[in-house]
């Protein structure tokens, strides 16, 4: 089958929302995901919250275009952060139509972590959106079986846990333990590739992860074993920031190769899956 794309905004985060969304377009993405917030001190700031000028430019792209918002991004639920300090970011959101709120959980009071993630789907929910909890490796819930114990804790309608390719093969999270999880868990995906050999600190895993992904089947991550676990017929958001290759091919042509090559090697993988178990 050929699947929904969209482009996630890490893989040309040098490029502001309107822009990004004529790129999509152009490229021949379904969505974009968006990031209204800083997640480093040095990336750059996009305050669709507050710029109101901003905001109407990117409504106006996004309607010329035809293309959607399928999420938004992050509600990261430190000590620091409850989650009514995102109603702002979720109101925001719902007006630009996004499904999804990619959340985080860095936070070591898995009591108070599971609370606050019960309280943000509920403030979510009369909006319309999932909230999707996402695990990367170097975190207080670093794998599946983390977040599952968050979901099944909360037990909220629209939470869902956020597999990313790059993260579930970091944290050596399992396929046999996917397999048991509901799969009305899984709206999405991040969809990429990586260097087979996994780095061994924190900071190279952080450094893999916002600069060095790879198009999917051009490194040593089992994409397709993880993704034919996952629900048919969701979308595939490519979050493929890849530093060196994207500056010397501008960033347009670097979205629209990653598309191609998702493609290549993802649509009719449902149907091959199936021959190949017979």
């Amino acid at each position: 089958m050929k699947h929904e794309y969209s482009l996630a905004h890490l893989t040309v985060l040098a490029l502001t929302p309107p822009r990004m969304v004529d790129v999509a377009a152009r490229a021949g993405y379904r969505y974009v995901g968006l990031r209204l917030n800083r997640v480093t001190p040095a990336e750059p700031l996009y305050p669709l919250m507050t710029d109101r000028a901003l905001m109407r430019e990117t409504k106006a792209r996004l309607a010329d275009t035809g293309v959607g918002v399928l999420d938004i991004e992050l509600a990261r639920m430190d000590p620091a952060n409850d989650a009514r300090s995102y109603l702002p970011l979720l109101e925001t959101g719902a007006e630009l139509g996004a499904r999804h709120v990619i959340t985080q959980l860095p936070d070591p009071n898995r009591e108070r972590a599971t609370e606050r993630f019960a309280e943000i789907c509920d403030l979510a929910r009369p909006l319309g959106i999932g909230i999707d909890l996402e695990f990367p490796s170097w975190t207080e819930t670093p794998d599946l079986a983390a977040a599952a114990k968050v979901l099944l804790a909360v037990d909220r309608p629209n939470a869902g846990i956020l597999v990313d390719t790059l993260h579930f093969d970091r944290s050596n999270s399992s396929i046999a333990e996917l397999k048991k999880l509901p799969g009305r868990w899984f709206r999405f995906a991040h969809v990429c590739d990586a260097p087979r050999e996994r780095p061994k600190t924190k900071e190279g895993l952080i450094h893999t992860a916002r600069s060095e992904r790879l198009f999917p089947g051009d490194g040593g991550i089992d994409v397709r074993g993880i993704l034919s676990f996952l629900p048919s017929g969701i979308p595939y958001a490519l979050e493929i920031p890849g530093d060196t290759l994207a500056g010397k091919i501008g960033l347009e042509e670097y979205a629209r190769r990653a598309l191609r090559s998702a493609e290549e090697h993802l649509d009719g993988m449902e149907q091959a899956a199936n021959q190949a178990r017979g």
